[in-house]
């Protein structure tokens, strides 16, 4: 049985240029117009080579179900804290040293000295416990709303992935000021780990980068903080979104879906 193929929904008529005006010269006439032409050009150029805006389209322009309400853009809020996380990530980590001797006073420099760094540094401090909370709520919410059922059990089991992700980050974020309450705190959660079945005592000598927490283990941290979780984090997202994508929006569970008797009815009307 062939499968059948959704074509790509068209285009609204908000985004479609407007016709010209009669009597109106044709083609652009200011430099601000050239311009414009300029990136049209070039889009366009883009576009036939790589048929980019089809896939757009499929992603953007798609019916949502009767009923949909601001739930429904957690994890859309999830997504943009973690784009904040990684843009404020980014800018602290070129005045952020690793190093066991010179973490806290790099620390100190950025909310002291660098041009804005006590704002860049409290977004991404201040960003990290919004992401958490924000993540709940949508799994919350997916949970609630029956969005973990067939045909999404496997965006439900990435969700879950996702969540465990983000808790990494938090905690491995959590030791780099290197200060005495982010040094103690990680002592007591590379510990609790150690208490694990089977893989326990493992992860906790893979955290600790040894037997003992030292230098080393800020290093760690830091490559796991900053490389390994948020390109996991990254990855993930993306094939999320293309499922949520593909599979559409769930209606919320009050919502009845119409019956095949109003169906047939509408079908004999029309």
């Amino acid at each position: 049985m062939a499968k059948l193929k959704l074509p790509v929904p068209p285009v609204p008529p908000q985004l479609k240029p407007l016709p010209k005006r009669p009597g109106k010269v044709y083609g652009p006439q200011t430099p601000i117009e050239h311009a414009g032409e300029a990136a049209a050009t070039a889009v366009g150029w883009i576009d036939e080579r790589t048929s980019l805006s089809g896939g757009a389209r499929w992603m953007m322009f798609r019916k949502v179900p009767k009923g949909t309400n601001w739930f429904y853009t957690l994890g859309s809020a999830t997504m943009f804290s973690f784009l904040s996380q990684a843009v404020t990530g980014v800018f602290l980590a070129m005045y952020y040293v690793p190093s066991s001797t010179r973490a806290y006073e790099s620390i100190r420099t950025i909310n002291n000295d660098v041009f804005l760094g006590e704002f860049v540094h409290g977004m991404h401090k201040w960003g990290s416990s919004m992401m958490v909370i924000l993540i709940f709520l949508h799994m919350g919410r997916t949970f609630f709303f029956g969005a973990y059922k067939y045909p999404r059990e496997l965006n439900w089991v990435i969700g879950v992935a996702l969540l465990i992700l983000t808790m990494t980050m938090s905690f491995t974020g959590y030791l780099l000021p290197f200060d005495q309450r982010s040094y103690w705190a990680s002592i007591v959660g590379v510990n609790i780990n150690g208490t694990g079945p089977l893989v326990g005592p493992y992860l906790s000598d893979f955290l600790r980068a040894g037997p003992n927490f030292g230098a080393t283990t800020l290093s760690r941290f830091y490559a796991i903080h900053m490389l390994l979780v948020p390109g996991a984090i990254a990855a993930l997202m993306g094939f999320h979104l293309f499922l949520v994508a593909r599979l559409g929006t769930t209606a919320p569970p009050w919502v009845r879906a119409k019956s095949s008797e109003q169906l047939r009815e509408e079908k004999v009307s029309s």
